[in-house]
């Protein structure tokens, strides 16, 4: 079987913060390979740079040396190009615009004609079960429902990549776990790549075919797992023998890096 294409491509990646006092390693030799396809969570303590590594992909962020691509162009050019949605903590809705309004904005930006706009904000909301709230506002709706708002806006350019910053981290459990699978549901259906930041392991371990494990501060990747669970995941499935196992080796993973503080 051929190896899919590299979306991302991080080789010997650093990136160190001027602070006041010393300067802080954000990241330190990181070296990774995202293909196409693959649903990647990075996990570890805070701090430990995995929103610094997203951020670098975005061109928001710039490293200090090493090398990184984005479908084989520069962070910068990759942003140019709309090549990636991306999806922070917080929904970042705006409370004036209606849902369909905040889902137009970034392809108001890109001046996609009005009639184009429409279908991809109905497919969009159609992805994330959102039709029919399209003239609600933001303080109308759960804060799920939000967080899925701001999906269907990362996914209304159909870029290829999708870069997720924690995006269920202040919702309830229950939500959590539904939101989880309505995320497996939308990637297998659209075929992308997402790079996604969390801190929860079971989480990590339901959602991706590949775990990356990140040590403290300087951030450091200490383990890559490929995960063997099959691309249909149950919910129950967090209950099997191979995804405890994997868990048990992404705790193991940050144990180990939590050794090396000084």
């Amino acid at each position: 079987m051929t190896q899919a294409a590299s979306v991302v491509s991080a080789r010997d990646l650093c990136l160190t913060y001027q602070a006041n006092d010393a300067p802080v390693h954000a990241l330190s030799n990181v070296t990774l390979d995202v293909r196409k396809g693959d649903f990647v969570s990075f996990i570890g303590p805070s701090g430990c740079g995995k929103t610094t590594f997203l951020r670098v992909i975005a061109d928001l962020e710039k490293k200090t040396s090493g090398d990184i691509t984005v479908n084989g162009m520069t962070p910068g050019e990759a942003r140019q190009a709309r090549a990636y949605g991306y999806v922070f903590q917080a929904p970042a809705l705006y409370p004036w615009r209606t849902i369909e309004k905040n889902i137009a904005l970034p392809l108001e930006i890109m001046s996609y004609p009005a009639d184009d706009r429409k279908k991809r904000i109905a497919e969009a909301l159609d992805l994330v079960s959102l039709s029919g709230f399209e003239k609600k506002f933001p303080w109308q709706l759960s804060g799920g429902m939000q967080q899925r708002a701001s999906i269907a806006r990362a996914l209304a350019f159909d870029a290829d990549l999708l870069l997720m910053d924690e995006p269920f981290g202040a919702l309830d459990e229950i939500v959590r776990d539904h939101l989880n699978e309505e995320l497996l549901k939308l990637w297998a259906r659209t075929n992308k790549t997402i790079c996604f930041v969390t801190h929860s392991i079971p989480e990590a371990v339901y959602l991706s075919t590949k775990i990356v494990v990140m040590s403290p501060r300087p951030g450091r990747v200490t383990d890559i797992i490929d995960s063997p669970l099959p691309r249909e995941r149950p919910l129950d499935i967090r209950e099997s023998p191979e995804f405890l196992e994997i868990a048990h080796r992404v705790r193991e993973g940050l144990r180990a890096g939590h050794s090396y503080e000084h």
